[in-house]
């Protein structure tokens, strides 16, 4: 994923009221209507989240007749996931590396005779 599209990306996903759309998008496509029925906004301002989201390539918009679907574009997504993966993994050995010294510290103590703390 390019640096663009990721800060996109994020960009889209730091609003509350879009992160809401995508949430009801992955559970199926939806018309405009349907997707602003829970917020108290006009259509011209869900269109313009809509938009954003579009240009973020997190959902796709197509017409049939009247009706004007919205469905959930996951491939953005999974870019994302994958991205904070990496410091997910960063994390988890951190915290494994934390653990074994707390242990080792643990250990010492016990074999130094030192008294441990009452809860």
């Amino acid at each position: 994923m390019s640096p663009d599209h990721l800060s996109t990306t994020f960009a889209a996903l730091a609003d509350p009221t879009r992160r809401a759309i995508l949430a009801r998008l992955s559970s199926g496509e939806a018309p405009v209507t349907e997707l602003a029925k829970p917020f108290e906004m006009s259509m011209p301002a869900i269109s313009k989240h809509l938009k954003v989201l579009e240009r973020a390539g997190l959902i796709a918009r197509s017409r049939e007749a009247q009706w004007r679907p919205c469905r959930l574009e996951g491939g953005r997504l999974k870019e994302v996931a994958d991205w904070v993966e990496d410091y997910r993994r960063f994390w988890e050995q951190s915290l494994d590396r934390l653990d074994d010294y707390l242990r080792e510290l643990k250990s010492k103590e016990k074999t130094h005779g030192r008294k441990q703390r009452k809860s």
